[in-house]
Formats: structure tokens, C-alpha cells, sequence
């Protein structure tokens, strides 16, 4: 799950009220033991993690196996029990990757001054989430809800990024890598090798591949299981910013698309 370790929030709460974990109220306890045990299977370790007493650490652990907020293995170890499935469960289904994004959309747009999009991978395509206009006189020929190919554009490349080499041949070989301009990859090497660079730098550029006169840099966003299925874009037209102006943006773009992946749970 995408928590801090108890021993963070145990420390958090000594830089911030000057305490140790052990002086913590009943409240903070319990939170401490439950995410510390959601780390940790053996009680010993779920004590060193809190910093606090055993007694108090036992009593803790047997109000959450009461609750089924934790459950035992045969093997005497901790398991995450019914009630935090069902919770997670619940909570993964309000979430609204929309709402959580668009605060760090907006501050992307400010700075860059570009259109930003969100994405997320639809089966071999790319549909827009967002899209956040800067001030600017022009607007992207994009819209929310338009789909295109996965290989086409910067999200798409960054979410194929997650992909094995295995699953970009078999990317190409359902696609057929159709051609959308005279810059777009079409070959099953070609794309290889793109992704190979969107791995090793951290982010994937939109040379004109989807739309002639548009580029973008785009970032991969993860979810709560370190799955990219998002992708963050700045994008603008190529008669205003150069490629190398474009790639400059990177650095910004990774930034904002970690922080929307943190947001949605993924701990690196």
C-alpha cells in the first residue's frame, strides 16, 4: 500500500511536536502499529519499527486482529486483514485521477506556459484526461477524451516505457505501428530503441509524430502499484519552441508527474 514506513511518520512526528513515538496519544498508536505491521510480519520487527513497548505494541496488534484490520498467518506471521482489503478496495475504487492531477496541471501550466495533458492508456491508445490551456493565443489540436495510438505520441511512449521488449514487439505486431506523419516510428526497432531512451532518461519526446507542427515532452505516471498507466505532457507549437526548447521543459514535466504519482500512492 502507499504509506509511509511507521518509522517516517514516528520520526515526522518527532521533528514536528518534539516527542518520541512512545509519547504519542492512543490514536497516533494504533495508526503506528497498523502501518508498521502492513511492513512488517514478525511482531518483533513491528516493535523496533514503532519504537514502542511490547505490552503497548501487543495490545495494539489484538485490538486489529478483533477489528480483522490484521489477521494471522499459519506461520505465526502478520497478514493484512479483511476490513484494510475491503477499505483499500473501497478507496481505490473513489479514485478520481481527474480531481487528484489537476491542482499539479495547473501549477505545470503556469510554469511552462504550454497546454498540459493528461492521459491514460486505453488498450493500444492514449485517451486525454485533461487538457489545461495556458494564456496563449493558439490552442493544441487535442480535446478530453481523444484517443490516439500508443506509439504516436509522448504520453504513449512514456507509458510504453513500462512495457518489456517482448511487449513492444507485440505492441507493434497488433498496431502495425500505423504512420500518422513523416516523423511517427513505424518499425519494431525503431520503437525499441525509442523506448530504450525513454527508460534511461525518464521522460519522451513528441518530435512531430502525431500532429505536424506539435511537440511535447511527456512523463510516465505511476499508480499505487508503481504501474504506469498515465502519462503528464507539456505540449506547444514547434514554430515556438524548438526541440531543444521542448526537451528543456523536461525536468519540470518528471517533477509534476512524480508528484501526481505520489498522489496516487506510489512510494518510490
Amino acid at each position: 500500500m502507499g504509506t509511509m514506513t511507521s518509522r517516517t511518520l514516528a520520526d515526522g512526528h518527532a521533528a514536528d511536536e518534539g516527542r518520541p513515538a512512545a509519547a504519542a496519544n492512543a490514536s497516533e498508536k494504533t495508526l503506528l502499529v497498523l502501518e508498521a505491521v502492513l511492513d512488517h510480519p514478525r511482531f518483533s520487527d513491528v516493535v523496533e519499527a514503532t519504537g514502542l513497548a511490547k505490552a503497548t505494541a501487543h495490545r495494539i496488534l489484538t485490538t486489529l486482529l478483533n477489528r480483522q484490520f490484521v489477521t494471522l498467518a499459519p506461520d505465526g506471521s502478520y497478514l493484512p486483514g479483511p476490513k484494510v482489503l475491503s477499505l483499500a478496495g473501497r478507496a481505490l475504487q473513489r479514485i478520481d485521477i481527474s480531481a487528484i492531477a489537476q491542482p499539479f496541471v495547473d501549477e505545470l501550466v503556469a510554469r511552462v506556459r504550454c497546454t498540459v495533458h493528461v492521459g491514460v492508456a486505453n488498450g493500444d491508445e492514449i485517451v486525454y484526461l485533461i487538457r489545461a490551456d495556458s494564456d496563449k493565443p493558439y490552442r493544441m489540436p487535442s480535446r478530453v477524451g481523444l484517443a490516439i495510438p500508443l506509439h504516436t505520441s509522448g504520453i504513449g511512449k512514456a507509458v510504453l516505457s513500462g512495457y518489456t521488449d517482448d511487449g513492444l514487439d507485440h505492441y507493434a505486431a497488433r498496431t502495425g505501428l500505423p504512420r500518422r506523419t513523416p516523423n511517427t516510428i513505424t518499425t519494431p526497432e525503431a520503437l525499441r530503441a525509442e523506448i530504450a531512451r525513454v527508460r534511461r532518461l525518464g521522460y519522451a519526446l513528441d518530435r512531430e509524430e502525431n500532429e505536424p507542427g506539435v511537440g511535447c515532452v511527456a512523463a510516465p505516471v505511476r499508480d499505487h502499484t508503481g504501474t504506469i498507466r498515465y502519462g503528464l505532457s507539456a505540449s506547444t507549437l514547434t514554430l515556438e519552441h524548438n526541440q531543444e526548447q521542448i526537451e528543456a521543459m523536461a525536468a519540470q514535466v518528471v517533477a509534476a508527474a512524480d508528484r501526481i504519482s505520489a498522489a496516487l500512492g506510489h512510494v518510490r
